[in-house]
């Protein structure tokens, strides 16, 4: 679809068992943030307003940051376009595989990936852990998109074959307060979403996923915690929650483990604006800062015009899914995975901006300028 130019110059994107017995406790716990500590820190960041981010020219977050397809070049030009959007963080996932692949290299882009941000103005929020999509990530070349599919190659982290693998317990806890430890003091990262939707069944990947994941990831999560605790962060600890009720009665085990440790609330709605306020409603008794980090899937009425003006009214922090058109293709519905398109539908699902960077909808980008310029009035 042909869109016009929008009068707005975005800079262009570049051409559970025994083994989980064995997993290590922390050494030390400091403690779950107050909620008057965890409200004076969001008062200090303002209104946050972001995007899931990955380059266009990454399939996933392996291929994001492994050497040979890790793109400082390209990852500075869209980050110039997501600051003049008017966005002040995105929200980035990483991957253990790259740590333990060799951890003082992964270490090296993290660190020229903060400073790119930084020279913008955008803060990241870092994802450790995901339960999304392809249980077994693998290093090295990743394979091409599948022609009309959604988010065909993100992977998880950690992959099926690890995550309760004793042998390998010691590298997660390593990789956990290797990387928060790299940042543990430094204000240009926002902060550490430790897992994403930690009880997603990965259903399209129904014949290769383990079929005890929630329960091994249930054990896990609070040492995943732990072992960030340990590290003691000057930015604070989250895992959002996603599905199923939030009450402190109502709540799944897990739910109930990433809402008792979280220092700010974090959560995802694809939903209409009614619901996506009825769901803050629903964690705004937690008394604590709270922040959407996944909403964008038009077709379902979850819009920028529709979603971001009732975050702002509450003073919720939002991050769209998607900033750059590219191998994700998430501007395609996660129902292509049953059938796949043979062409972008005329109404992308998610993301915000095309190939070159020209907005998909002038309209959404002027709803972000103008509500990220205007004071937040509530809060």
């Amino acid at each position: 679809m042909v869109h016009r130019r929008t009068a707005l110059k975005l800079p262009l994107v570049l051409a559970a068992g025994a083994a989980l017995a064995q997993l290590p406790l922390a050494s030390a716990d400091t403690g779950r943030w107050s909620a008057e500590r965890a409200n004076s820190w969001y008062q200090q960041q303002g209104w946050l307003v972001g995007a899931n981010y990955i380059p266009a020219n990454a399939i996933n977050q392996i291929e994001m940051f492994q050497q040979g397809t890790y793109d400082p070049s390209r990852i500075d030009a869209e980050l110039a376009s997501a600051r003049v959007v008017g966005f002040n963080s995105v929200r980035v996932f990483l991957h253990d595989l790259l740590w333990a692949q060799d951890s003082g290299a992964f270490q090296r882009r993290l660190n020229q990936f903060v400073g790119i941000a930084a020279s913008h103005g955008i803060k990241p929020l870092f994802v450790l852990f995901d339960s999304c999509w392809d249980p077994h990530p693998k290093l090295g070349p990743q394979h091409a998109p599948v022609v009309g599919v959604h988010n065909s190659g993100w992977v998880q982290s950690p992959g099926a074959d690890r995550i309760d693998d004793p042998r390998y317990a010691a590298t997660l806890q390593q990789y956990v307060t290797g990387v928060i430890g790299q940042f543990r003091s430094d204000p240009r990262v926002l902060g550490w979403d430790l897992w994403n939707e930690p009880d997603n069944p990965a259903k399209v990947y129904r014949k290769t996923e383990r079929a005890d994941k929630v329960d091994v990831v249930t054990a896990l999560l609070p040492r995943v915690f732990q072992w960030a605790r340990a590290v003691d962060p000057v930015q604070p600890l989250t895992s959002g929650v996603w599905q199923g009720a939030w009450d402190a009665g109502s709540r799944s085990a897990i739910a109930g483990i990433q809402l008792d440790n979280s220092d700010v609330i974090t959560f995802h709605s694809y939903a209409k604006p009614a619901e996506f306020e009825s769901r803050i409603a629903e964690l705004a008794p937690l008394g604590r800062p709270i922040m959407c980090t996944e909403y964008l899937a038009r077709p379902l009425g979850s819009t920028v015009e529709g979603i971001l003006p009732v975050a702002k009214q509450h003073n919720v922090g939002a991050f769209n899914w998607g900033l750059v058109a590219g191998r994700t293709q998430t501007y395609l519905p996660w129902d292509s995975w049953d059938h796949p398109y043979a062409s972008a539908p005329k109404l992308w699902f998610s993301d915000l901006l095309q190939p070159d960077g020209r907005p998909y909808r002038d309209s959404e980008i002027q709803t972000i300028r103008n509500l990220t310029s205007a004071p937040v009035v509530n809060g």
